[in-house]
Order: structure tokens, then C-alpha cells, then sequence
């Protein structure tokens, strides 16, 4: 076992979250946590390409781990967590463009 699959189950065990619940945290901390450490604004496409990025590269070790295990490959789970951890940010990114909602609305034109 990876040390990627070590870490998830650890987290799984010890905070008592499903694995589903783990990458919506996970998402939304890497979010708002990159937000807040470079300073970006919730409407910039930056903190969002960090969680996304992070996703791509959790899933692309996934993937791999399979490969290495020689267990079956299930895309349709990759795509499940890569909506599950995706969704809460690229929502806040719209709102946040579209509505007042998080701060100033981004000036069309």
C-alpha cells in the first residue's frame, strides 16, 4: 500500500469521516487554505487550480497505485472523487464572480 492510500485511511479511521466527506474537506481546505496563504481572492481561478491540480494528481497516484496492486481500475470512482472533491469550489469561484455574495463582484468587460 502507497503512502497516499496509508495517509487516506488513516484520516478515514481517525476523524471518523467517509471517503467521500474526506475529499469535500480536503477540497475546500486546499481552497480557502491557498486563498488565505497567497492572498488570493475567492473569484481568482488560482486557489481553484490548487485544489484542482491536488485532485488530478491524488487521482492520477490512485491510478498508479492500481497499476502497481494490479487491481481493477474504476474511472467512474476517479470522476465520483474528482466531482466530490471539485464541486464546493468551483461553486464559490462562480458565486463569488457572479454575485455579492463572498465580497465585490468582479467588473464585467
Amino acid at each position: 500500500m502507497s503512502l497516499l492510500q496509508t495517509a487516506k485511511f488513516w484520516l478515514v479511521q481517525h476523524l471518523g469521516l467517509a471517503k467521500d466527506a474526506l475529499h469535500i474537506h480536503i477540497g475546500l481546505l486546499l481552497f480557502v487554505g491557498s486563498a488565505l496563504v497567497f492572498r488570493w481572492p475567492i473569484r481568482s481561478w488560482k486557489p481553484w487550480a490548487v485544489a484542482l491540480a491536488a485532485t488530478l494528481l491524488g487521482e492520477g497516484w490512485d491510478l498508479r497505485d492500481s497499476v502497481t496492486a494490479r487491481t481493477p481500475i474504476d474511472l467512474w470512482a476517479n470522476l465520483h472523487d474528482l466531482w466530490n472533491t471539485m464541486l464546493w469550489p468551483s461553486l464559490l469561484v462562480v458565486l463569488a464572480r457572479t454575485t455579492a455574495l463572498l465580497g465585490e463582484r468582479t467588473p464585467r468587460g
